[in-house]
């Protein structure tokens, strides 16, 4: 009796062992995210086994090593899709096209050049070993998945590996009480997000019955919803947990304080990377699901484009404090990308890559010599210590004017056809009202680039009154100025008796120069030829290179846009719509 009862059991057993189809998988498709953790792993493991930390620069050339990786397979996948085509893979939930290859390299890239800025920073903050490296790469790898997630569990996971990754790289500089103040916000906003995320995926499922984005796309193709609201109210709360991710309004109040407080290399990296990410699988959720009810995602899209451009330029230009001025100026490029998403087309989708990749130069660039001019201990980011820096640094104050003015928009710079691309992809679907709200939020986003590139040739000497050959100009009591040379007012119980008085040419120059120093800098603080001297910084052989590449790359393709456009323009051509 018990061994036919054991009979029994173990052919039932042997049943459904035979019932279960595992997935077949390619694993071309899934090879850069298991490079960047498994090469993670690897570094850590070697680093827990040698007796002392690990050098930095070990870590870093290991992290440049490894990102080079990455990037090399995705140039092997391009050439595979492009060849084959593009397709699904482990049950239809990666798909490898153009799209996720393009995110893939844009991440790859974003990792390597981040780990070329970040070395300088730890040694001058004398922090040893490879936890940065590990945790910039398990979050770098959460992006890859996030664009070629082509299932709404594999999005959360990515999101998830991306995320928690993050909030420990904020709190990294354990020295800074603000970097954990900022790191716990993030982490207690993100984790609301997040749950509201789980919950928008959870009702689309009730709605529609799957998680898959293919079967989502089917279904909502084949049957006709009588009661929309459950998959509305899904879609919603979706939406809800990429716009915190990309920092669009209403969802962006973690942004500035977070910037501020992370250590200026994870601020680059956050900016590029998890914008990335968040896009990538916003356009494919949107764009690859939901694209048969466009009509309804689309003016929220339109809603959360405008709020974001107009308050991420306007507030930005109140800023004193040159991270919190850039966390503004990302939520007003966040705008701009909804612009692309917008639009619901392919040339939408086309220019909101363009856009990333450009973007995602510009930011590590910025960021990078914010972190080098920081000092030690990170913490000198106001704007007045950009005053005069062409005359300290020329080389370093070119760079960042180019970033900057290429953020603006400016010609021959990538900022500029990213801006063009987006805009034009909106007035192509129709959307003409919100295409001249971003070029209106452009030219008011244009004076705080423009000001910190005012300040930076402006010359050391700013704010100081020189006198001329008759007599110092100097304001009065009433805004009167007494000199000696030029008419100007003077004001009651001062020397003239409150009649005119005459200024040297130089020294109105002098007066006129320091009333627009006070315009920009909003104090009256001055600076000498020897504090200048002093606050001259170093720059790591490594963030150069990175600086160099940043600004070399934003330029060529400015000049030279086609080649970029054309890649943006494939990858979207590729790209798998179910």
């Amino acid at each position: 009796m018990i061994a036919s009862l054991f009979a029994t059991s173990h052919a039932a057993t042997h049943a459904v062992s035979n019932s279960i189809a595992v997935p077949s998988i390619r694993w071309l498709a899934i090879l850069p995210p298991i490079i960047m953790i498994g090469g993670a792993v690897v570094l850590l493991g070697i680093a827990s086994l040698v007796p002392k930390p690990l050098r930095v620069r070990v870590s870093t050339i290991a992290t440049v090593i490894i990102s080079g990786g990455a990037l090399g397979v995705a140039l092997w996948q391009w050439n595979d899709v492009q060849q084959h085509g593009a397709h699904t893979y482990i049950k239809h939930a990666v798909v490898m096209d153009g799209f996720s290859v393009f995110i893939t390299m844009l991440v790859a890239i974003a990792m390597l050049l981040t780990a070329l800025v970040a070395d300088g920073y730890l040694r001058r903050e004398g922090t040893h070993g490879a936890e940065f490296h590990v945790l910039a790469m398990l979050s770098a790898s959460g992006a890859m998945m996030m664009g070629m997630a082509n299932d709404l569990i594999i999005i959360f996971l990515g999101l998830e590996i991306l995320s928690l990754a993050l909030y420990v790289l904020t709190a990294f500089n354990y020295k800074r009480a603000a970097s954990g103040e900022a790191a716990l916000k993030y982490l207690i906003l993100g984790g609301f997000s997040s749950a509201i995320f789980v919950y928008g995926i959870a009702l689309t499922y009730g709605a529609t019955g799957s998680t898959n984005l293919t079967q989502i796309s089917d279904y909502l193709s084949k049957n006709v919803v009588l009661t929309n609201g459950l998959l509305l109210a899904g879609l919603a709360l979706m939406l809800v947990g990429f716009s915190f991710k990309v920092a669009a309004v209403p969802f962006h109040m973690w942004t500035p304080d977070v910037y501020q407080g992370a250590p200026s290399p994870v601020t680059g990296f956050m900016a590029a990377v998890a914008k990335a990410g968040a896009f990538a699988a916003l356009l494919r959720v949107l764009f690859s699901s939901f694209g048969v009810i466009e009509t309804d995602w689309r003016p929220i899209i339109y809603g959360l484009a405008v709020l974001s451009l107009v308050l991420g330029a306007f507030v930005a230009l109140r800023q004193r404090d040159v991270k919190r001025m850039l966390a503004y100026s990302s939520i007003n490029h966040a705008g701009f990308i909804l612009l692309g998403v917008s639009a619901g087309t392919a040339r939408g989708a086309s220019a909101s890559l363009y856009y990333l990749f450009a973007y995602m130069l510009m930011t590590i660039g910025s960021f990078a010599i914010v972190t080098v001019l920081g000092g030690e201990g990170d913490r000198d980011h106001d704007i007045s210590r950009y005053r005069g820096l062409a005359g300290r640094q020329p080389v370093m104050a070119l760079a960042l004017a180019v970033l900057l003015l290429a953020q603006a928009g400016a010609p021959f710079t990538t900022g500029l056809w990213a801006k063009l691309q987006v805009v034009f992809a909106a007035v192509g679907a129709g959307e003409v009202p919100l295409a001249v709200i971003a070029m209106v939020t452009a030219a008011v986003a244009a004076y705080f680039y423009l000001r910190v590139a005012v300040l930076m040739y402006a010359g050391g000497g700013l704010g100081e009154i020189e006198g001329g050959a008759g007599g110092s100009a100097q304001l009065g009591a009433e805004g009167g100025m007494t000199a000696g040379g030029t008419i100007v007012a003077g004001s009651e119980g001062s020397d003239t008796g409150g009649g005119l008085a005459w200024a040297t040419p130089a020294s109105a120059a002098s007066t006129v120069t320091t009333i627009n120093e006070q315009i920009l800098l909003d104090d009256e603080t001055t600076q000498s030829e020897e504090e200048a001297e002093r606050e001259r910084v170093p720059v790591p052989a490594l963030a150069g290179l990175a600086i160099a590449l940043c600004t070399g790359v934003t330029v060529l393709f400015g000049v030279w846009p086609q080649p970029l456009i054309d890649f943006a323009n494939h990858a979207t051509l590729l790209f798998l719509p179910k």
